[in-house]
């Protein structure tokens, strides 16, 4: 069968999936990829999730993106080999703007039966993702997850340390019932696995190179922060949010002030920190969400990325901040701990001394010229980080998860590709 007119498909948000036309041939595998956050999100989920499907896609993968609706003018996209189905979603407490998925297993297996991928791709492990993992396990189908967020962690930063130990018990079981999970560090692969995870794998994330330059640099941009070609700019970029440590942000800048009076810092990003942050320093410039080129101009417009934060399964930021040029001073964890050499490319202390991660900043207020080297070498670095060869990876996990001697016969009960409208 090359074409079908229409047809119809269960969608909890609509009603009804209208299929318009069916792919006439299949390509190299079908993947559904599952999801609760998505571009136009911001954040490193969503960030690192989309290169992915848009780098499967390019290498010819059929690619099914199934995410909650973001807001009622959220429509789904489709092209050749690529369909996006939006399920309906809910407002996260504190971050009205992100949504998370409602339970959808029915609307999934039915969606499935119609169209039968090769393998399910859970990338969250919220109300949607559990639906997808109940789903595949009804219809057999093989399935990968990622561990991109460490939620027990951050537990103990919002007043609730009593739910570390459940949730690490949903969290083992949810992807103890996958092929395999992939994670981003070898670190992170051995904290787990003494956690009783199982089939663990490291598949580490890429950057941009491209957009993310030193010759994005702007000295106009530094002048309106207040900064001369002597300053030197602290950095960090992300969610103000209490996981991600920003007291001892301002403590290191306080203390580098201390020895060096032309600093700055610019923090990039908004949350629910943001009014008290902005109270404790009043002398910070809080330059809110920046996006693309602009976000970019930001990072290679500083000098040194400071990023405090213990609770990252990789931190996206780091890379992007080594790829623009800067030092990045971090606690050796998450991806500080495999790309940062501590005073060749970059700045480490260990994991939680809070006193030595001042130290570390103080030292560098008085050595900019060691800091401005280091960042040419991190940039040098960071070229190497190619998003081809990590695909190369997640392709590899794919099938190694569709080898069991079941999935024959279940490839023969596949159906094409519907385009979504």
């Amino acid at each position: 069968m090359s074409h079908i007119d229409t047809a119809t498909l269960f969608d909890e948000t609509q009603g009804a999936i209208v299929v318009d036309e069916f792919l006439p041939q299949r390509r190299s595998l079908r993947v559904a990829v599952v999801t609760e956050t998505y571009p136009p999100e911001v954040n490193g989920v969503a960030g690192t999730i989309a290169r992915v499907v848009e780098g499967l896609r390019q290498r010819g993968h059929e690619l099914q993106l199934v995410r909650p609706r973001q807001d009622a003018k959220d429509v789904s996209r489709s092209g050749p080999g690529y369909v996006e189905v939006l399920l309906r979603g809910l407002p996260i407490p504190r971050y009205p703007q992100l949504k998370m998925g409602v339970p959808s297993k029915r609307a999934l297996v039915r969606l499935w039966q119609a169209y039968r991928p090769d393998v399910v791709h859970i990338v969250t492990e919220g109300p949607l993702g559990w639906s997808a993992l109940e789903a595949a396990t009804h219809l057999r189908l093989p399935m990968v997850s990622d561990f991109r967020t460490n939620f027990h962690a951050y537990t103990r930063h919002y007043g609730v340390g009593w739910l570390r130990t459940p949730m690490l018990a949903y969290l083992r079981k949810f992807h103890n019932r996958t092929a395999c999970t992939m994670v981003p560090t070898e670190n992170l692969r051995s904290e787990l696995g003494t956690l009783g995870f199982k089939r663990l794998r490291v598949v580490s994330r890429g950057v941009d190179t491209q957009l993310f330059s030193p010759e994005r640099r702007s000295e106009a941009l530094r002048k309106s922060w207040g900064a001369g070609p002597n300053t030197m700019v602290l950095l960090c970029v992300g969610r103000l949010a209490a996981e991600k440590n920003l007291n001892l942000l301002i403590s290191a800048f306080e203390g580098m002030r201390l020895r060096a009076h032309d600093v700055r810092l610019v923090l990039v990003g908004d949350g629910p920190e943001r009014a008290r942050l902005a109270q404790r320093c009043p002398e910070a410039v809080f330059a809110g969400m920046r996006l693309g080129e602009d976000l970019a101009a930001h990072y290679a417009s500083a000098d040194l990325f400071v990023f405090p934060s213990l609770t990252e399964t990789w931190g996206n930021v780091v890379p992007e901040a080594m790829a623009s040029g800067l030092t990045v001073m971090a606690y050796e964890h998450a991806a500080a701990s495999e790309l940062i050499r501590h005073g060749d490319n970059g700045l480490l202390a260990r994991a939680g001394d809070e006193a030595e991660f001042c130290g570390v900043a103080r030292r560098s207020a008085v050595d900019f010229r060691h800091v401005r080297e280091m960042g040419e070498r991190a940039r040098h670095d960071a070229m190497r980080l190619d998003w081809g060869r990590i695909l190369d990876v997640v392709e590899a996990e794919y099938t190694e998860a569709i080898k069991t001697p079941a999935r024959a016969m279940q490839l023969s009960l596949r159906s094409p590709l519907p385009l979504v409208r």
